[in-house]
C-alpha cells in the first residue's frame, strides 16, 4: 500500500528520476542508471539485486528511494505498480473507468475540453523533451550515410508513414519496414551499423516492435523511439527516446502531441540538411512531373 506521504509524481517515475539526476550523489546516480536501463522491470527487483548491479550498498538504494520522496522501497514499488496499471490500460479499460465521462456533454463543452487538453498536452510534451535527444534524432535522420527504416503500431503506423514521407522528400535511403513476412525478414536481416530504425510504440506495446529494436541494437544500428510518457520497452534499446503526453477527451490515447514532435523534428532535419534538402525536393518535384504524378 502506498504510504500517506508518498509523493505525487508528474509524468512517470522514470521522468522524475531523470529530472533529479543532478541532485543525486555519484552512488545514487549509479542506482538511477540501473533503474532507467531496464525500466520499469528493474524497479521490481530486490534491493540487494539492484545494489549489486549498481555496485553500491543496499543502504544507498534506500537513500535513493528516499530522495525520490518515498517512505521506503515497498512504497516505491507500489507506485511503480500503479503506474504499470495505467501504462497497460486498454481503451476499453479506460472507457469503463470513466475516462470519457464529462460534466458537460454538449458540443460546446467537448470543444472547450478538447482545446484545454490538447493545448496543455502539446505544450507539456515540447517543454519536457530533452533538447539533447531532439538534437540527436535530427542528426541521425539528417546523416546521408545512414539508412532510415520506419515502423509503427496499430494506430501509430500512420505517424511513421507521415514522418517517412517527409523524409523521402528531403533525403535518400528512407524506407518503411515491409508488411509481408518474407520481405520484412529480409529487411531485418540486412541491418548494419549504418541503419537507423525509427519506432513508434505506445501503451499496449507490441512484442514485435521490441524484438526489432533489440535486433537493431545487436547489429550496431541506432534506434529512435517515439512513445508515450510511460515509455515503451523498446526505450531500453534506443539511443534516442522522444516521449509525448497522450491526454485526450476520449478513451483512446492522443497522438496529437506526437505529431507536434514529428513536425519539430522534420523542421530540424530541413534546417540541418540546408541546401541539400532543397535540391532533393527539386529533384523529387521534377521526377513527379515527368511521370505525371503532379
Amino acid at each position: 500500500m502506498i504510504g500517506k506521504d508518498t509523493p505525487m509524481v508528474t509524468g512517470t517515475l522514470a521522468d522524475d528520476i531523470r529530472r533529479r539526476l543532478g541532485e543525486l550523489s555519484p552512488a545514487e546516480r549509479k542506482v538511477a542508471r540501473v533503474l532507467l536501463s531496464a525500466y520499469p522491470a528493474s524497479g521490481f527487483e530486490t534491493i540487494a539485486t539492484i545494489a549489486e548491479r549498481a555496485a553500491v550498498s543496499s543502504p544507498t538504494v534506500l537513500r535513493f528511494v528516499a530522495r525520490l520522496g518515498f517512505n521506503g522501497f515497498p512504497d516505491f514499488q507500489a507506485a511503480l505498480r500503479a503506474e504499470l496499471d495505467e501504462r497497460n490500460a486498454s481503451p476499453l479499460a479506460l472507457y469503463e473507468a470513466g475516462e470519457a465521462a464529462s460534466s458537460d456533454d454538449s458540443t460546446t463543452g467537448l470543444l472547450a475540453r478538447s482545446s484545454g487538453l490538447f493545448s496543455t498536452a502539446v505544450a507539456q510534451t515540447l517543454a519536457e523533451l530533452p533538447a539533447a535527444d531532439v538534437e540527436n534524432a535530427i542528426a541521425l535522420l539528417a546523416d546521408p550515410k545512414r539508412r532510415i527504416t520506419l515502423v509503427g503500431g496499430r494506430f501509430s503506423h500512420l505517424l511513421a508513414q507521415y514522418l517517412g514521407l517527409h523524409l523521402m522528400q528531403l533525403r535518400d535511403n528512407v524506407r518503411f519496414l515491409p508488411e509481408r513476412d518474407v520481405e520484412r525478414t529480409a529487411a531485418l536481416a540486412e541491418f548494419t551499423r549504418r541503419d537507423v530504425v525509427v519506432v513508434f510504440d505506445y501503451r499496449r506495446y507490441e512484442d514485435e516492435t521490441l524484438a526489432i529494436a533489440q535486433l537493431t541494437q545487436e547489429h550496431g544500428g541506432k534506434v529512435i523511439v517515439f512513445t508515450d510518457t510511460f515509455l515503451s520497452p523498446t526505450s531500453a534499446h534506443a539511443q534516442v527516446v522522444l516521449p509525448s503526453r497522450v491526454s485526450t477527451p476520449s478513451p483512446y490515447d492522443s497522438l496529437v502531441p506526437t505529431m507536434a514532435v514529428v513536425e519539430t523534428v522534420v523542421a530540424g532535419v530541413i534546417s540541418t540538411l540546408g541546401e541539400e534538402a532543397h535540391r532533393h525536393m527539386q529533384r523529387s518535384e521534377e521526377t513527379a512531373r515527368r511521370v505525371g504524378l503532379v
